[in-house]
């Protein structure tokens, strides 16, 4: 497996040795011992999620504000364009966005460490997502940051006036300046 740095420190670009030949391929989606080598961080994961998305979808951007979730994003089927953001008030990158094409061809891994947002835009007909976290889903907690705040300005892989389909409740999402946020 291979590790790249995004433009967020934290967050990184993961990239497993994929083995092929005319029967298919065979890859290692995670190993803890690998991850730790890699990343220098000792997690858990106690959870995995699995979403199907039509294109043009948007989920996001989701957070938890207390049982924070690192999150360990892969598409299995179909692409993405998948972004994290800083939300800890403390760090230099606050409010910065970083974004990265995952995709089934690819067989790319995005880390997402607690303490910011996730979200991801399908780009194919269909995607489907699969990710694992370090806490479990608690609605309670839940929070979501508008996906067009101008003030993170993410260039969402959009057509010229495209706007992209919503749930009910990423719709209702705030903006940063008014978003609950970590320390």
């Amino acid at each position: 497996m291979q590790i790249y740095p995004t433009a967020l420190t934290d967050v990184c670009l993961l990239e497993p040795k994929v083995f092929g030949d005319d029967r298919g391929f065979f890859l290692e989606s995670f190993n803890a011992q690998t991850f730790t080598a890699l990343t220098g961080l000792d997690v858990t994961f106690v959870q995995d999620n699995h979403s199907r998305s039509q294109q043009g979808v948007l989920r996001g951007l989701h957070y938890q504000i207390q049982q924070a979730q690192g999150k360990l994003v892969r598409c299995v089927v179909g692409e993405i364009f998948d972004v994290a953001v800083d939300l800890r008030r403390s760090s230099p990158q606050f409010g910065q966005w970083v974004g990265e094409k995952l995709s089934a061809e690819n067989q790319r891994q995005l880390w997402v460490p607690p303490g910011f947002a996730h979200g991801f835009l399908v780009l194919s007909p269909v995607a489907e997502v699969l990710y694992k976290t370090t806490d479990y889903y608690a609605p309670t907690y839940e929070r979501s940051l508008r996906w067009d705040d101008p003030a993170i300005a993410i260039d969402w892989p959009l057509a010229a006036g495209q706007q992209p389909q919503l749930s009910t409740k990423d719709a209702a999402a705030v903006n940063l300046a008014e978003a609950e946020v970590f320390p």
